[in-house]
């Protein structure tokens, strides 16, 4: 872009600075299962959802269980209290947990307490699952009923895809 032409500069979009009181945004359930009598999900703030990014706190209900899979850019997951198991790994508050793009992680168990987590997703925050027979065994060996994805009506900044309102992921 040549600095002289002023048409050009009056056209571009001033940086934005945004903030956001996670106490305005509600908690909005989308992952349900359950654990004999008792419903147990993930719910999620949306604080920030665009093309660009998605920034999100998310609480996992004691025990619910996540299958292992990637997203289609690179996650970010900050844990700030309980516990989260990944794998075989135990994650506790203060553990960073960085996914790149086209890497997998899980199972992901969030611990007695719970887990609460700040996540952040560099573009398309889908999921892309990992081993569905594999989640299918384990929730199955658990006693763990998989119910279907709660419909939730995404933000108006968040990008519209097909596949939006199935029930894919976890």
């Amino acid at each position: 872009m040549d600095p002289r032409d002023s048409s050009s500069a009056s056209n571009r979009t001033a940086p934005r600075l945004a903030f956001v009181d996670s106490n305005d945004v509600p908690w909005t359930e989308v992952i349900a299962q359950m654990h004999g009598t008792r419903r147990v999900s993930v719910h999620e703030k949306f604080l920030e959802w665009n093309a660009k990014r998605m920034v999100v706190l998310g609480r996992y209900d004691p025990h619910v269980v996540i299958e292992r899979h990637g997203h289609a850019s690179d996650h970010l997951v900050y844990v700030l209290e309980g516990e989260l198991l990944v794998g075989d790994r135990r994650c506790l508050p203060g553990t960073l947990i960085v996914l790149e793009v086209g890497a997998s992680f899980g199972p992901l168990i969030a611990g007695p307490q719970g887990a609460l987590l700040f996540e952040t997703w560099a573009g398309d925050p889908r999921p892309v699952p990992a081993d569905k027979e594999e989640y299918y065994a384990l929730l199955k060996q658990k006693g763990i009923v998989r119910l279907p994805n709660p419909v939730f009506t995404k933000p108006d900044s968040a990008p519209k895809h097909a596949d939006d309102c199935k029930d894919l992921y976890s």
